[in-house]
């Protein structure tokens, strides 16, 4: 199992591709599910101290993750933008199907990046310690403020909900 997950993360080519991995890492995990999900991109700011990487608004069908980190990294290692990605993605995701303890939700993304990409897989080590990978994440120098004006929409997120959000 995990060679095929790993297999199917480092062939995604889209966002919606590593969407549709975690909701079947979750399905075989833990045996739950959910569609109808929309998946926003905004300026949600930076700061070398930390950052919030995605949020899930209780309630809601959207996640809203933050791009100036998924720019960041594109330019420092390319490599782990699949795996943040994926790491940010099926925590909100988790989000999305109830579970709010934040620490729960930790160790959850943990266990499940473990459990079906490995120990020594980005996605969780991530999960173990994103603070190690700041300098790919985060621009020095100053804090960026978030631009809370500006979302951006990702078409076709939730293939299994497609007919769901015309």
């Amino acid at each position: 199992m995990k060679k095929e997950f790993q297999t199917r993360l480092e062939n995604a080519r889209t966002l919606a591709d590593i969407f549709e991995i975690v909701k079947d890492a979750v399905k075989d995990s833990m045996g739950t599910s959910r569609g109808g999900l929309m998946l926003g991109l905004a300026n949600l700011g930076n700061d070398p101290q930390g950052f919030m990487g995605a949020f899930y608004p209780v309630g809601s069908n959207i996640i809203v993750m933050n791009k100036v980190p998924l720019e960041r990294i594109k330019e420092t290692d390319p490599q782990l933008y699949k795996p943040y990605t994926f790491h940010v993605m099926l925590h909100e995701y988790l989000h999305s199907l109830g579970y709010l303890d934040e620490n729960m939700v930790r160790q959850q993304v943990y266990k499940i990046c473990k459990n079906i990409l490995g120990d020594d897989h980005a996605a969780t080590r991530f999960a173990a310690d994103t603070t190690s990978f700041f300098k790919n994440l985060v621009y020095p120098g100053a804090a960026w403020k978030a631009d809370e004006t500006k979302l951006e929409l990702v078409y076709g997120f939730d293939r299994s909900s497609a007919s769901y959000i015309a």
